[in-house]
């Protein structure tokens, strides 16, 4: 079992901030439920191959120096937790948000993203 503020940080680094898709593929499997729920402002998207998916995309498309930085406290309770972060290069990123998780079983289960206004 895994506690919230690990699953927030390898939520963070070692899926969406994880360029190699093999360690970030066994990260999948370990952390997240295989019905775990992704929502962000893009929609709605079910299931670790999902997860995949968007992670993969998000770091095709950015830049090579760009990545992801915790911007504050990890905050969690029994089956909850959330962790704001940036995205971007090295002291400029060009995103914020906060990723807020719900964890079941020792995994996340839904993950709801949202974004600075």
């Amino acid at each position: 079992m895994h506690s919230v503020t690990d699953l927030l940080a390898a939520n963070l680094h070692e899926v969406f901030g994880n360029r190699d898709p093999v360690s970030r593929r066994a990260a999948i499997d370990r952390i997240y439920t295989e019905d775990v729920v992704f929502t962000d402002p893009e929609g709605v998207t079910t299931g670790r191959d999902a997860i995949e998916d968007k992670a993969a995309a998000l770091l095709a498309n950015a830049p090579a120096d760009g990545g992801f930085t915790e911007d504050g406290h990890r905050y969690a309770g029994p089956q909850h937790g959330a962790l704001a972060w940036a995205f971007g290069p090295p002291g400029a990123p060009a995103v914020r948000g906060i990723d807020v998780i719900t964890v079941r079983d020792g995994r996340i289960a839904t993950i709801l993203t949202l974004f600075t206004a």
